[in-house]
């Protein structure tokens, strides 16, 4: 199986590019810098570099790619930014920084993907049930919600143009002990991914579209 993962270079990235290779999945992984790659490189996977929040960068995936045929792509790359409450407005900075690499990345990445899947691929984007409106019980870091939010819409359209070619899905990993989760999230990367991998293995063209929690229960958009 050939495997892509945009945004790799940590956290449930890498983790996803650890347990695949130890499964004997020829792996890609994308970082943006050298540290990063070093770390996807030394568990036997080939690193490239990428940048989806920078235009020129996230234009190369495609060529760096040309000519492979992915099973599975992956779009984890993500930030949360500040951890600021409903109705404080964020930092225009902020805005820009979070809306480009979690909404603007994706859009960037994904019809490029298109050009490099194999039959019946599967596509996955690395969501969060902080996006869902209908789940939602929160308001607390709504920038970030609001992005998510808009990830999921890109990935629907995603999913409606690759329809018949290959099975589109958004996943929300839990709460997990990364940087971003911190040290009290409930789960550990590890036992996140390998939830969501059998999510993945089990999904069928039924699931289509879908968005789902990392133990493969529905949620509401």
């Amino acid at each position: 199986m050939k495997v892509l993962v945009v945004g790799a270079s940590r956290g449930i990235g890498l983790e996803f590019v650890r347990q695949y290779a130890a499964e004997g999945a020829a792996l890609t992984g994308s970082a943006r810098d050298d540290a990063g790659r070093a770390r996807i490189e030394a568990l036997g996977a080939r690193a490239i570099a990428l940048d989806i929040a920078n235009a020129a960068s996230a234009a190369s995936l495609a060529w760096q790619l040309e000519g492979e045929a992915f099973d599975l792509a992956l779009v984890c790359a993500g930030v949360y930014g500040p951890r600021t409450q409903a109705l404080e407005p964020p930092a225009e900075a902020d805005f820009d920084h979070v809306m480009r690499t979690n909404v603007l990345g994706a859009m960037r990445v994904l019809p490029q993907l298109a050009e490099l899947l194999a039959p019946g691929a599967r596509v996955a984007v690395l969501s969060s049930r902080m996006g869902s409106i209908g789940a939602r019980s929160s308001a607390a870091g709504w920038l970030y919600r609001a992005s998510k939010a808009a990830l999921n819409s890109v990935l629907v359209d995603a999913a409606r143009v690759l329809q018949g070619r290959a099975v589109c899905v958004a996943l929300h990993p839990g709460w997990v002990r990364t940087d971003m989760g911190g040290a009290g999230a409930d789960l550990d990367v590890a036992a996140s991914v390998a939830a969501m991998r059998r999510v993945l293995a089990a999904l069928t063209p039924a699931g289509h579209g879908g968005f789902f929690d990392h133990d493969g229960t529905p949620i509401p958009w």
